[in-house]
């Protein structure tokens, strides 16, 4: 660990206190210069290190700024098993795991990020990943002897561990949009990714890249036109180290349900968060109206349609009437 990695863990475990130049060369055993190189370096990256004559340097109490020991602090006993790696910005999370993935990193791999350029939502469109207003996360599971249908279980898995981790930072309710959009107060607030790969002997699922884009703050412009009216954020001020309890909590969460997913009851609680459960929706793109009557053991929407006919679907997307 660097200079400037060992000073980010200084300043969040003495967040809101003053160190002087001095006390942080000897606590780090390095000179005063280094110091003010890594200060400067931190202040680069975002993090709002105040400075003041005969007082030192200062990382404000209500600072926000995603860090891998900031994550790590909310891991808990999970920490030892997740490759992290934190990023300022990046492309796509999953496509920075998906290409680890190929090279062979084990299951655990993470990535979170400040900022995507190229982020990536269903079915090929872009998904938006503003700076310093959101959280983006994509995480690496190898799952063994596992078919495609019981695949579709970890996007609802995660959304399950992101409603969780939304409460934990926010206290607000978080709901379900099925299959993959998480929604606070009427507003979706996150949206969630799951990319998996077949083995070519075995036919099973070989790996699954499971990301989650959270819109943590309003972007400081607004949203864009197109989803003004529907995207909405988890907070609405900033909130002291949010960025990394909110990641910690989500991926803790994860791998806890991912460890032993019947024990976790995640298909039930699925079911208590769902939005569309007893209501009319549209199916997409098609356009026909169905009845949601309910979401089964695989996470499948049981829909009626006007006609009378039933249906169980895995897959696709749709509009709340």
């Amino acid at each position: 660990m660097g200079t400037k990695e060992r000073l980010i863990e200084l300043f969040e475990a003495r967040k809101g206190s003053f160190l002087s130049g001095e006390e942080i060369a000897q606590a780090l055993s390095v000179s005063r210069t280094a110091v003010w190189k890594a200060v400067n370096a931190l202040r680069q990256e975002g993090y709002p290190i105040e400075a003041a004559t005969n007082r030192g340097y200062c990382l404000g109490e209500r600072a926000d700024v995603l860090s891998e020991q900031g994550v790590r602090r909310f891991l808990g006993q999970e920490g030892p098993r997740l490759e992290l790696t934190v990023l300022p910005s990046v492309d796509s999370t999953n496509t920075w795991v998906r290409d680890r993935a190929a090279l062979g990193a084990p299951e655990g791999c993470v990535v979170a990020a400040g900022e995507q350029t190229a982020g990536r939502g269903r079915r090929g469109r872009t998904f938006y990943s503003p700076k310093d207003t959101g959280v983006y996360v994509s995480l690496l599971l190898r799952p063994k002897h596992c078919s495609v249908s019981r695949a579709t279980g970890f996007t609802a898995m995660a959304a399950v561990a992101m409603c969780e981790a939304i409460e934990a930072v926010s206290g607000k309710t978080a709901q379900i949009k099925w299959v993959n959009d998480v929604f606070v107060r009427g507003k979706k607030v996150c949206g969630i990714l799951t990319e998996a790969s077949l083995g070519m002997e075995s036919g099973e699922v070989d790996t699954v890249v499971l990301g989650a884009g959270v819109n943590l703050y309003p972007p400081r412009e607004g949203f864009p036109e197109a989803l003004k009216p529907i995207a909405g954020a988890v907070l609405e001020d900033t909130a002291s180290d949010a960025k990394n309890h909110l990641t910690g909590e989500f991926l803790r969460r994860m791998m806890d349900i991912y460890a032993a997913p019947e024990a976790s009851g995640y298909v039930e609680k699925y079911r208590e968060r769902s939005l569309v459960i007893g209501k009319t929706v549209t199916l997409l793109p098609e356009g026909r109206a169905a009845f949601v009557c309910g979401i089964d053991d695989a996470c499948r929407l049981l829909v009626r349609y006007d006609d009378g006919e039933t249906a169980c679907l895995s897959y696709g997307e749709i509009r709340v009437q």
